[in-house]
């Protein structure tokens, strides 16, 4: 009975202290995977306000992609996802207080480098069947099937697409019940 009650209070002690610091950094990780959060803490609200406008928040299907989606891996790859949150996050963080300026255009540039077509599938994933595109439908066969060395990458021809300037979206909507109809 005696050697019973060590390792009970080990594991006791161990529940005490792993449910808290459990609790905690899932919190913390559900707390700082918005995109409001990823928006008040650096110099991407140009990208947020693309973004809300966007057909990743507004479209038919009434989905909505955020941050985490497209620049993190699958949240079901739990510790390359949280290993790659807390890289980008401290990331951030030493830019903008060691550098001081963030440069906008480099930052997007080197996103667009790091996607990898698999981020963008997690949601597009019945990309060959485009029934009234064929030609969408052939590029889109080259890169889930490309030759070698002839890789492409989602964002090759979808770079202006994703974050779309918010004036010409707010444009194309509000002309969008005109279409056809010679106005």
């Amino acid at each position: 009975m005696r050697k019973m009650i060590k390792p009970l209070i080990f594991v006791f002690i161990g529940i005490i202290i792993a449910f808290p610091v459990f609790s905690l950094t899932y919190y913390t990780m559900a707390r700082t995977s918005t995109p409001g959060f990823c928006a008040s803490c650096h110099e991407i609200q140009p990208a947020f306000n693309a973004w809300k406008t966007s057909t990743h928040v507004n479209n038919a299907q009434g989905f909505v992609a955020d941050c985490m989606d497209c620049h993190l891996p699958a949240p079901q790859d739990t510790m390359n996802f949280f290993y790659t949150k807390t890289i980008h996050g401290i990331k951030d963080v030493f830019v903008h207080f060691a550098y001081g300026t963030y440069d906008r255009e480099k930052s997007r540039e080197h996103a667009y480098e790091t996607f990898k077509n698999a981020q963008c599938q997690k949601c597009h994933r019945n990309i060959l069947n485009i029934p009234d595109k064929r030609g969408a439908m052939l590029a889109h066969r080259t890169v889930l099937y490309p030759k070698e060395g002839y890789e492409k990458k989602c964002v090759d021809c979808h770079r202006n697409l994703v974050h779309v300037d918010s004036e010409i979206y707010r444009y194309k909507q509000k002309q969008a019940p005109y279409r056809g109809l010679g106005i």
